[in-house]
């Protein structure tokens, strides 16, 4: 009888700490999860910006870049070029 009484002092000891402890851990979990997801986005954040401080020193100091994007964004072409148009064939 007295290891019956133990053991339920045992259940009911783990059954407290599973309450007091289990939503905590959850929420520490939870927690975990968004910093993750946003150490992520900073990375990528990073990267982009990255890129565009890149793109921005090329745009300031390279004029071939400059004129080639120039020629993409408008469509400009220089004197006496020729542009090709490629027309898809039907079947």
């Amino acid at each position: 009888m007295a290891k019956k009484i133990n053991r339920t002092k045992i259940y009911l000891v783990i059954s407290i700490l599973i309450v007091i402890f289990l939503p905590p851990f959850a929420k520490y979990q939870e927690l975990h999860y968004k910093n993750k997801k946003l150490e992520e986005r900073i990375n990528s954040l990073k990267e982009e910006n990255r890129q565009l401080a890149e793109e921005k020193r090329r745009l300031e100091t390279d004029i071939t870049y400059i004129e080639k994007k120039a020629r993409e964004k408008m469509g400009v072409v220089r004197k006496d070029e020729i542009v090709l148009k490629e027309v898809p064939q039907k079947k």
